[in-house]
């Protein structure tokens, strides 16, 4: 596996030139050690920075740049100020309010550090201070003769052990992801920041204006930006929250540019993008443009009605809903928009195309029958999982319960404990015991008994309806399920189980993660008799899964290598899948023409606002900040090419979810917006680049400046940030 890691890197270096003069679209969400592959592109592009520079994590510009764990930030300031979307922080917002004290609606700026509020529990910031390769620790000693389940204990223990060892520096979070599915594997450490407070949040008028009717649409006017603070002990060291704490002094910080871009400047963005599927074989795309999406938005419609009418509007059970709604409704129009623009672009017809060229590639080489073998066993594998997770995928919604949840978690948590630490499942260590009880905690802030017994008894109703060969009787027996479905003998039995739980109760859940298995089993709790009871199914699916991923494990990395070959023989740098580890992407600010008729114009004004408030939500800008539009009191802040204060602008960089909060920097590296969406037609990009539709959306400095400026009143944080102009 060394010699062949150093064979790819060798390929691609030799490709730099050539690369560097072919590249035309800007496709790529490339990990910093391989800019330098992309150098001369990148100051062709616009970079005015050393292009070396971004190649390094811990340095500036890219030292600045951090994880949420979901979403992407960035320092703007000495005193640990972190800027991302509003609707990264905005769960954070929720947690903090209720019905009389809503933050959501009215906004929340805090004037001095001992105003601003403690983050949701669990929120996190990740600076990355380290980062190696690791691939020969991991699977460099593997032999061929083992089981597939062999080869993924392996795997999850050598990564084990490099985690463990990392973490004995105290106060960071370490982890070993793979890249190239599973060719290589990287060691990253970050520095874990637990004490996080909410600074500065728009109203939802501003930061989600537009709401879901204008998410993954162009042209867009939503002010998606906020501000966290980083806190640490006196001692500099990352503590739990203490009023004693004081504010985080990060290595780098972005000074914030509103000088402005204009049509055709070099953008890039830096942060942390979830995942996408370039390299996914066609078996794979199949199995969710035709079964997989088509089930969920089935699914997401009747969840999100029934969160609608059991939560009305104005209810605290609405507030304590709203970040599952605004999830569930960004989920369900970004895979509409998967289906209906995998049809346009015809996605599976590309696919097929690309692995035809793939195998006739291989073909033309005798010495490359081993690629040939593992890409026809991976075939097979990938149609016995989506088999497998098809008969799974109705038992596993009637699971959705949040208290149920906490059930099954403590459960695994004493047996886990039973182990040594090293022995223990990912997620059950010592390391895990702080997230496991703020997860616990989490849950009274966005639980309402009554919405989800009615969303349990429809994800069950829909359970029932299947045969009863897939059906799990441990499952049945317990919430009196009988051959036919009998709704309301089913919600009687839900009901018992609200009323009688300890759960509902977050003081007692915490306390139950103390418990023993046998105490566990000897619980009258009839959320906990239910979760041990179908633990054994559970742990039958589990083991199923990792044998799967073992035998994934052995034959990924042999079709990236057919992948990676092959693409160098054309020219081009097979950058990884997308996987929630830092990665850059480069381009310009530029509209686009994405079907017959329609042009979008780079840039949206202010006046735009105007022109879309009706004073109903979503479109419902706060009165203050119409009068100010009307006057035209822009400040320092409008585009002379507009006349205007931009409010949004496209890019064609390539990005996905988790790329949410990205910095999106100039061509000095400064801050110059924030990426936070795609438009519609861009959702397949996922799966497949097109350069042609492919647009990002990004909320303009100069408009966040002006909203804490003239809006918000939230002057002193931008006197505390560095203010290019």
């Amino acid at each position: 596996m060394a010699l062949r890691n150093n064979a790819v890197t060798a390929s691609l270096l030799a490709l730099t030139s050539l690369v560097a003069t072919s590249v035309t679209a800007k496709e790529g969400m490339f990990t910093p050690e391989q800019l330098p592959l992309i150098e001369k592109d990148l100051v062709k592009t616009g970079l005015e920075i050393d292009p070396k520079s971004l190649s390094s994590l811990t340095a500036f510009p890219m030292g600045a740049v951090v994880s949420l764990g979901g979403c992407s930030a960035s320092f703007v300031s000495k005193q640990g100020l972190v800027v991302t979307n509003h609707h990264c922080a905005r769960g954070s917002v929720q947690f903090n309010s209720t019905a009389e004290n809503n933050y959501l609606e009215n906004g929340f700026v805090a004037k001095s550090y001992s105003e601003e509020l403690p983050a949701a529990p669990g929120s996190r910031i990740y600076v990355t201070v380290d980062f190696k390769d690791v691939t020969d620790k991991v699977v460099g000693g593997l032999s061929d003769t083992l089981s597939d389940r062999q080869r993924y204990d392996a795997i999850v223990d050598a990564k084990k052990a490099l985690i463990a060892e990392c973490e004995k520096d105290e106060g960071h979070r370490c982890s070993v992801p793979s890249f190239h599915q599973g060719l290589e594997y990287k060691l990253i450490k970050q520095l874990e920041i637990k004490d996080v407070r909410i600074a500065y949040s728009p109203a939802d008028a501003v930061g989600k204006y537009g709401g879901d009717i204008d998410n993954w649409m162009w042209p867009r006017h939503t002010g998606d930006f906020a501000f966290y603070r980083a806190y640490v002990g006196k001692d500099g060291k990352p503590a739990d929250y203490s009023e004693d704490n004081v504010p985080y002094i990060p290595v780098h910080s972005l000074k914030v540019s509103a000088a402005g871009l204009d049509d055709g400047d070099f953008v890039m963005a830096a942060g942390y993008p979830g995942s996408t599927q370039r390299y996914q074989r066609l078996v794979n795309a199949e199995h969710t443009f035709a079964w997989s999406y088509p089930t969920w938005v089935e699914l997401i419609q009747e969840w999100i009605a029934m969160i609608e009418q059991t939560a009305p509007k104005g209810s605290d059970a609405r507030v304590k809903y709203e970040s599952s709604l605004a999830g569930l409704n960004n989920f369900m129009k970004n895979t509409e928009g998967q289906i209906k623009g995998a049809k346009r672009v015809g996605l599976l017809e590309r696919r097929g195309e690309r692995e035809a060229a793939l195998l006739a590639w291989v073909k033309q080489d005798s010495s490359r029958a081993d690629f040939l073998q593992s890409i026809e066993e991976l075939d097979a594998l990938e149609r016995e999982m989506a088999d497998f997770w098809k008969a799974n995928f109705l038992y596993n919604n009637a699971n959705r319960s949040q208290m149920l949840s906490a059930a099954k978690r403590l459960y695994r948590l004493a047996i886990e404990k039973q182990k040594p630490d090293a022995k223990r499942e990912p997620g059950y260590q010592e390391r895990d015991f702080a997230r496991i009880k703020q997860s616990l905690q989490r849950i009274d802030r966005r639980f309402d008994a009554k919405v989800e017994q009615a969303l349990w008894l429809m994800f069950i109703e829909k359970y029932a309806a299947q045969a009863s060969a897939d059906r799990v009787a441990a499952f049945d027996k317990h919430i009196a399920l009988g051959k036919t479905f009998d709704k309301s003998a089913v919600a009687k039995r839900l009901s018992e189980f609200y009323n009688n739980t300890v759960l509902a109760d977050v003081d007692k859940r915490i306390s139950l993660m103390d418990a023993t298995k046998a105490e566990l089993e000897a619980n009258d709790d009839p959320f906990i008799k239910l979760a041990v009871a179908i633990y054994q199914h559970g742990l039958d699916v589990e083991n199923k899964d990792k044998a799967f991923d073992g035998k994934r494990a052995k034959l990924r990395p042999k079709y990236m290598n057919a992948i990676i070959d092959w693409q160098a023989s054309q020219g081009r740098v097979a950058y990884p899948d997308a996987n929630s580890t830092l990665r850059v992407t480069y381009g310009n600010v530029l509209g686009g023409s994405p079907q017959d008729g329609l042009i979008y114009e780079p840039f949206t004004r202010l006046e735009g606002i105007v022109a879309k408030d009706t004073g109903i939500e979503p479109f419902n800008s706060p009165k203050s900040q119409l009068d100010l539009i009307k006057q035209k009191r822009y400040g320092d802040y409008a585009l002379d090419s507009l006349g205007t204060v931009p409010v949004n602008f496209l890019t064609d960089l390539d990005s996905t979810g988790g790329n949410s909060g990205s910095a999106t920097l100039n061509a000095k590296g400064e801050l110059i917006g924030l990426l936070f969406d795609g438009t519609i037609e861009s959702v397949n990009s996922d799966w497949d680049f097109d350069p042609r539709t492919t647009r990002t959306i990004h909320v303009d400095s100069r408009y966040m400046l002006w909203v804490m400026e003239y809006v918000d009143d939230a002057g002193h944080l931008i006197e505390e940030m560095t203010i290019v102009k």
